[in-house]
């Protein structure tokens, strides 16, 4: 390996090594309902954008612009979403939405799978697409502050975790293993929120 290649890769592990800490700080302050996860969910899909468009997995690189837009609307939501433009709390998934996500999930992924499987040279087209729309339903579900999130994200954690792994981002796959135990004490904390609430 060249001075040139080591030099990039240097350069490209830093960006992974920050956008593993950004997205840590991130996650677990959703756990938390803390505002702040917002803006640091900006920095973090930032840096993602970089370090996927370098290991060519585009549709999680487009991912992140989503992200980035989903973002500013959950910072607003969470602060003004809630009844007469208060704070939004923990609600559940009603059935005819749950529904309605799962087909707008399914749809997308198909479509943008074989969008990339034909018009580029994506590594994983359709493991790709599939965590990518699935990840976009969780994102707005989280946006809403709608419990079931956090099971939706497990569930994806669990795929990117071995894609991951399949395309040496390490560090990557690592923070995904600590997004899927983070997704388990979210679904703990905002069902024991939703519970604190209905009781008082």
């Amino acid at each position: 390996m060249s001075i040139d290649q080591l030099t990039a890769l240097a350069i490209a592990n830093r960006w992974e090594v920050l956008a593993v800490i950004t997205g840590i700080i991130s996650v677990y302050l959703s756990t938390r309902e803390n505002i702040w996860s917002w803006p640091t969910a900006l920095v973090n899909v930032a840096l993602y954008f970089v370090v996927f468009y370098e290991a060519k997995l585009y549709a999680d690189m487009g991912l992140q612009a989503v992200y980035f837009a989903l973002s500013l609307y959950g910072w607003y939501e969470w602060l003004y979403g809630g009844e007469n433009r208060t704070e939004l709390h923990v609600s559940r998934t009603p059935r005819a939405l749950g529904i309605r996500l799962a087909i707008i999930g399914i749809a997308c992924a198909v479509v943008l799978g074989t969008l990339l499987a034909r018009l580029t040279d994506a590594a994983l087209p359709y493991i790709d697409s599939v965590t990518t729309s699935t990840s976009l339903v969780a994102q707005w579900m989280m946006t809403r502050k709608i419990l079931e999130n956090w099971a939706v994200w497990v569930a994806v954690d669990v795929v990117y975790i071995a894609m991951f792994i399949f395309k040496r981002l390490y560090l990557t796959a690592g923070l995904y293993a600590v997004f899927l135990v983070l997704a388990v004490m979210g679904y703990v904390q905002w069902k024991r929120s939703l519970v604190a609430r209905s009781l008082a």
